[in-house]
């Protein structure tokens, strides 16, 4: 049977088939040709990778992770000299200079700034949103999905626990049925576990504006991450992407999903730090909280620039197992998005299967 391309402009090939009418949400409110916005990942999503997915015709997403408000005024002048098209920034909420990297976003005038580790203020979107700059958050629950839409956020991320990096704690597919069937008001984009365009398909099928990818990504050309740490990538399984140990309630940590390694372990060892620490009142549980951020990003730095993937965190998605090669972004938009033609929903165009197979 012939394959047909997800992602093209293929009214060639689909007659008037109702292929852009599902791109038409998530194009129109990304400002871009395809209805997929790259995951931000801390030292991975650089200006290299960013520009490269936003010139394929995605949104690159800049994750701002740590970064102090000159080094990201740095990597956005950087990534605008790569790209002319629409790009993003990822805010960490737990981020201590917050507001200060709002307003760097405003100044050098980002397109679409994403929120992450927590929910955002009213006042933060309403600031952004003066300045013609785009919200968008994750969103756990119904009721949380609720409250920042009346929050005034633009978007919704729906990320299942099957994404890498900081998770929540609920699956794709139950997120997906919970919430999407009852958000009309504003586009909501899915993520966690995606990799093929058949899945991409489906969720727009169901209504979804578009998909969120990070880790099919991390193995691209265009991506500065060590070789040896992309060459883990490419030998792991789903089943080696696992999710982080709490182990004590007294110390709230998010979930982190990635490929087991001695990292695992010194995450518990700092975790019992931070607690001793905690309880001789040396520093604060809102300090302890954001000594673990800055763990991660320290021993995600180890492996995605050192190439120590042996103490270094190996953050990943379970669609690590969809990784199998080096390849440019270009090449991974067109593996992501080739798909059967007899998965496409014929009921409004029953003579197509029969062209497609002629």
């Amino acid at each position: 049977m012939k394959q047909i391309n997800l992602l093209v402009d293929s009214e060639d090939q689909v007659g008037n088939f109702k292929m852009k009418k599902l791109f038409e949400k998530g194009n129109s409110f990304l400002g871009t040709k395809y209805p997929i916005l790259g995951g931000a990942m801390t030292w991975v999503s650089e200006s290299n990778l960013v520009s490269a997915i936003s010139n394929a015709g995605g949104l690159g997403v800049l994750a701002c992770g740590s970064m102090d408000t000159d080094k990201l005024q740095r990597e956005i002048l950087l990534t605008k000299k790569k790209t002319h098209e629409p790009f993003g920034v990822n805010l960490i909420l737990l981020h201590p200079e917050i507001d200060e990297l709002i307003d760097c976003c405003i100044i050098n005038n980002v397109h679409i700034v994403v929120f992450a580790g927590g929910f955002p203020k009213k006042s933060q979107i309403e600031k952004l949103k003066s300045k013609n700059i785009k919200t968008i958050c994750f969103a756990t629950t119904i009721v949380i999905a609720r409250k920042m839409i009346q929050n005034g956020i633009d978007a919704l991320i729906l990320e299942g626990n099957e994404a890498g990096g900081h998770i929540g704690p609920v699956s794709v597919n139950v997120l997906v049925q919970e919430i999407l069937p009852h958000i009309k008001e504003v586009p909501i984009f899915v993520a966690g576990g995606i990799g093929r365009g058949e899945i991409i398909l489906k969720f727009l099928q169901l209504g979804a504006a578009g998909c969120q990818i990070g880790t099919r990504f991390v193995c691209a050309n265009e991506s500065i991450a060590h070789s040896k740490f992309k060459n883990i990538f490419i030998k792991s399984e789903a089943r080696n992407a696992q999710i982080s140990v709490k182990i004590d309630d007294r110390l709230p940590v998010i979930p982190v999903r990635a490929i087991e390694n001695s990292a695992t372990q010194n995450f518990i060892s700092e975790q019992k730090k931070l607690i001793n620490l905690v309880e001789k009142k040396e520093i604060s549980l809102k300090d302890a909280q954001l000594s673990i951020e800055h763990f991660w990003a320290g021993s995600l730095k180890k492996a995605v620039i050192d190439g120590d993937v042996e103490s270094g965190s190996l953050m990943a998605g379970q669609s690590v197992s969809l990784v199998k090669k080096l390849q440019s972004i270009s090449e991974i938009f067109n593996d992501i998005n080739d798909y059967h033609a007899n998965l496409i929903d014929y009921e409004d165009n029953p003579g197509l299967l029969s062209r497609l197979e002629g």
